[in-house]
C-alpha cells in the first residue's frame, strides 16, 4: 500500500439516496468508477466526470487508487477505508494506493455533513456503505467485461486479489487487462454487496499503513513541508482576549542574525527569519506594548458566575417523555450539578501553516480537518478566486478538533502576503495554548427520583457554549445545539418521565471550539456520575442498578456485563482502592468501562487498571479499534486528572506542558479492550475512550474513599480530606 501525500457533531439526517453513476474514461487509460454521495440537501450529481464525491481509479498496470476524502491524524483511517475498498473490490491490499483528495465539497464532501470534513468519529461510519457500493459496482463491471471477453455467463466468474477467474476453463485475467472493455459498461445502480460472513480482509487485524514512515521519519506532516526558498515565521498575539497591538520597538530584533522582517498587524506581531530559531529569538527581542481592551479584567470566577446563573434559567427542550413533574414527585429525589472546565487541545504537532502568495496565486501546505474551508479562507484573505488557491493536504500530528478551525490558515496567509517567497508560520507551544479555541466550560444540572430501584423521573439541563451555532449555523435550530445534547437527549436507560434542556451561554471573551469527545464529554460524565449516586441512594450495586434499566439497549447491556466480568467486578480490593463503571452510547458505539484506582492519604491517585468492552459494530480493523480506545482513555484520564485552563486578567494562565499536564508513561494504567463481535454497521470509536474515562475514574474514587467529586479535574485536597467536597 502506498500513500501519495498531496467532539464535531452528529447530524442525524438520513442518507436517503445513494446511487451509482456511469463509468467513464479517465486520462491515461484508467477506469474511473464514480459513486454518488448525496449532499446535505439531497441534490443529485449530474455527471460522473464532474460530480462524484469520491472515486476509484484502476490503471493499466493494475494499481487501484482511492482518492481519500478523509484526513489521517493518527486514527488509522487511511488503513481502514482502504480495507473497505479492497474487500468489496476483491483487490489485493498491496495493490491499493491512496491519494489525498484536493479540497472540493462537491466531489469529496462527507455525506453526513455535506462538506469535506474529518471529525466526530465519523469516517468509517460515513463512507462504509457508499464506498462498498462503489467498489462492488466496479467489481461487477469488471466481471461483466470478462464474461464478454470469454463469452461465458458472468455468474460463472469469481474475483480474487485483483483478478477475474473462470474456474471451469481455468482462465484468469488481471483487472488491468479488462479496463478497456469495462470502460463502456455501466455499473448497476444497486450492486449486491458481500455478506459479512464472506469478508476476507475486514475484521482481521491489519498493520497500519502510516506506521512505517512515522517510525523511519519519512512521513511529511504539515510542519515538515519545505518548499524551495521557504522562510520561517512565528508570532505573538495580545495575551488578553480581544486585545490589539499598541507599539512595537523592533530595533533589537532586526539586529539579530537571520531575522529578515518584523511585520506588525492590528492584533499580532510576526517575525520572519531564515530559520525557526532566528524567528523565535527575534520575537523574544521585540518590545511590544499591548492595548489590552475591555476584557483585561475577566477571570475564571466571572465565567463560572455567569454560567451558574444561566443554568438556573429554563432551556430549549431537546427531549420530553411522559410527565416529568409527576415523575419527580414520586419516590426519593436527588439533585446534583456537575462542572467541566475549559480545556486546550495541545496537539503534539504545533499549529502551523506554510503559504506562498504571489499576485496571481496562493499555495498552502497544511494539515487540516476542513480542507475546503482552508482553501476558502486563503481565497478570502488574498482576494483570489478559489481556482487560484492550491491546498496541499498533509497528515496531521494530532487534531482533537483543533484543526476543524482555519484561524491558523487565515493568520499565515496574512503574513505570507508581506513576504517575498514561501513562509512557514509556526506557533510556539505557549502561543498555541494561550490562543486556542477552548473546549467550553459546562454545567450539567440533574434531578431524578427513584422508587424500588427504578428511575421514575429525570430532568437534565445542559448549560454551555454552542460551538455548533458558530461552526455550522444551519444545524443550530430552535435553541438546540445537537452536539451539546449528544448522549443526553438519547439517554439509553429506561426512564418513563424525562425532560432534557439546553441553555446556551457563551463565556465572556473566551473563544470555544470542538474538543475530542465533543458533546458527550460533559453529558456522559454528568449522567454516569449521577447514575452512581442514584444507585447509592437506592442501595443497589452500580452495575446491577444500570443493568436493570437497559431493557431498550441490549447491545449496551452486553457490553456492561462483559466489562464487569473482565474487570472482576465485586472481587475484594485493598483499602482505599475502588472500581467504578461508566456506560455510553455515543458515535454509534456501545461502550462499558471499568476503572480501578487507588487513593493515598495525600489525595494522590494511582489508576491501576482500565477495562473497556465495546460493541462498535463491524470492526473493520480490530487493531485500530483497540488502539483508538486505548489512546482515548489516556486522553480522557489526562483531562480528568490534570486538565484545566484558567483565566486571570483576561489571560490564560497555562503556557506549556509544565503547567498543562499530560498523563506520563509511568502514570498510565494497564488498559484492556474487549471487542464484542457484531454484524451491525460500524460505529465510531476515536472519541469514545475520552468520554468514558472521567466518569469511570470518578466513580472508582468514590468507591475507594466515599468522597463524591462533581467537578473536574479531580481535587486532591478534597480526596485527602484537607477541604470539604
Amino acid at each position: 500500500m502506498q500513500h501519495k501525500p498531496n467532539s464535531l457533531l452528529r447530524v442525524d439526517a438520513a442518507l436517503t439516496r445513494r446511487g451509482f453513476l456511469q463509468a467513464g474514461l479517465a486520462a491515461g487509460g484508467a477506469l474511473v468508477v464514480g459513486f454518488h454521495l448525496p449532499s446535505a440537501n439531497g441534490a443529485q450529481a449530474e455527471k460522473p466526470a464532474f460530480a462524484p464525491n469520491a472515486f476509484i481509479r484502476i490503471d493499466a498496470h493494475g494499481k487501484v487508487t482511492l482518492i481519500m476524502p478523509q484526513v489521517e491524524m493518527g486514527q488509522g483511517i487511511y488503513t481502514s477505508v482502504a480495507m473497505i475498498l479492497a474487500e468489496e473490490l476483491d483487490a489485493a491490499f498491496d495493490q491499493v494506493s491512496l491519494e489525498a483528495a484536493p479540497p472540493d465539497d462537491k466531489l469529496y464532501g462527507n455525506p453526513t455533513f455535506g462538506i469535506q470534513v474529518t471529525g466526530n468519529s465519523n469516517s468509517v461510519r460515513a463512507f462504509w456503505l457508499p464506498l462498498r457500493k462503489a467498489a462492488a459496482g466496479a467489481r461487477l463491471i469488471l466481471v461483466q467485461a470478462a464474461s464478454q471477453q470469454w463469452k461465458v455467463e458472468a455468474t460463472s466468474i469469481r474475483t480474487e486479489k485483483g483478478e477475474a477467474i473462470h474456474e471451469a476453463s481455468g482462465r484468469r485475467l488481471a483487472y488491468a487487462a479488462l479496463i478497456n472493455r469495462a470502460q463502456s459498461l455501466t455499473p448497476p445502480k444497486e450492486p449486491a454487496l458481500k455478506d459479512v460472513k464472506d469478508f476476507k480482509l475486514i475484521g482481521n487485524p491489519v498493520k497500519r499503513l502510516d506506521t512505517p514512515d512515522k517510525v523511519n521519519g519519512k512521513v511529511v506532516y504539515g510542519i515538515d513541508a519545505m518548499p524551495p526558498g521557504v522562510k520561517f515565521a512565528t508570532l505573538a498575539a495580545c495575551p488578553v482576549f480581544g486585545g490589539t497591538v499598541g507599539h512595537v520597538d523592533e530595533a533589537k530584533a532586526k539586529s539579530l542574525p537571520g531575522v529578515r522582517q518584523v511585520i506588525v498587524f492590528k492584533d499580532f506581531v510576526a517575525v520572519v527569519g531564515d530559520h525557526m530559531w532566528a524567528a523565535k529569538q527575534g520575537l523574544s527581542a521585540l518590545d511590544i506594548t499591548w492595548n489590552e481592551g475591555p476584557n483585561a479584567a475577566i477571570s475564571s470566577d466571572d465565567v463560572w458566575k455567569q454560567l451558574r446563573a444561566a443554568s438556573k434559567t429554563e432551556g430549549a427542550v431537546a427531549n420530553s417523555v411522559g410527565d416529568v413533574a409527576k415523575g419527580l414527585a414520586q419516590g426519593d429525589l436527588l439533585e446534583a450539578a456537575y462542572e467541566l472546565p475549559f480545556l486546550a487541545h495541545a496537539t503534539m504537532e504545533p499549529m502551523n501553516c506554510t503559504v506562498h502568495v504571489t499576485p496571481a496565486t496562493c499555495e498552502v501546505w497544511v494539515g487540516s480537518q476542513v480542507l475546503t474551508r482552508a482553501q476558502a479562507i486563503a481565497a478570502k484573505v488574498t482576494g483570489l478566486t478559489l481556482d487560484k488557491v492550491t491546498v496541499h493536504s498533509h497528515l496531521i500530528g494530532g487534531g482533537f478538533g483543533r484543526r476543524l478551525e482555519v484561524d491558523m490558515v487565515d493568520t499565515a496567509v496574512q503574513i505570507a502576503k508581506q513576504v517575498d517567497g514561501p513562509v512557514k508560520v509556526v506557533w510556539t507551544r505557549e502561543e498555541d495554548i494561550q490562543h486556542d479555541l477552548y473546549r467550553p466550560v459546562y454545567r450539567d444540572t440533574l434531578s431524578a427520583s427513584v422508587s424500588n430501584g427504578r428511575i421514575v423521573g429525570w430532568k437534565h439541563r445542559i448549560t454551555g457554549s454552542s460551538v455548533l451555532a458558530r461552526w455550522l449555523p444551519p444545524a443550530f435550530q430552535k435553541g438546540i445545539d445537537i452536539d451539546a445534547i449528544d448522549s443526553a437527549a438519547d439517554i439509553p436507560y429506561d426512564i418513563p418521565n424525562l425532560r432534557v434542556e439546553y441553555v446556551r451561554d457563551e463565556p465572556p471573551a473566551v473563544p470555544t471550539g470542538f474538543w475530542r469527545g465533543v458533546g458527550p464529554n460533559n453529558n456522559v460524565f454528568a449522567i454516569e456520575t449521577f447514575m452512581d449516586e442514584l444507585a447509592k441512594k437506592s442501595n443497589k450495586d452500580p452495575v446491577a442498578f444500570r443493568r436493570d434499566l437497559l431493557g431498550k439497549s441490549p447491545r449496551l447491556k452486553a457490553a456492561l456485563e462483559l466489562a464487569a466480568a473482565k474487570a472482576g467486578w465485586g472481587n475484594p480490593l485493598p483499602a482505599r482502592t475502588g472500581r467504578g463503571i461508566a456506560l455510553q452510547t455515543a458515535f454509534g458505539s456501545f461502550v462499558a468501562t471499568v476503572a480501578e484506582a487507588e487513593v493515598d492519604t495525600n489525595g494522590d491517585v494511582h489508576v491501576r487498571r482500565i477495562v473497556s468492552a465495546v460493541d462498535t459494530g463491524i470492526a473493520v480493523n480490530p487493531d485500530t479499534v483497540v488502539a483508538q480506545l486505548q489512546g482515548g482513555l489516556i486522553f480522557g484520564l489526562t483531562a480528568a486528572l490534570y486538565g484545566k485552563i484558567t483565566i486571570d486578567k483576561g489571560r490564560v494562565q497555562q503556557s506549556n506542558f509544565n503547567d498543562y499536564r499530560m498523563l506520563r508513561i509511568n502514570e498510565t494504567p494497564q488498559i484492556e479492550v474487549h471487542l464484542i463481535k457484531s454484524g451491525e454497521a460500524p460505529g465510531g470509536i476515536g472519541e469514545t475512550g475520552t468520554t468514558a474515562a472521567p466518569p469511570a475514574l470518578g466513580n472508582a474514587l468514590f468507591a475507594a474513599t466515599g468522597i463524591r467529586l462533581r467537578r473536574l479535574p479531580i481535587d486532591r485536597d478534597i480526596l485527602s480530606g484537607k477541604k470539604p467536597s
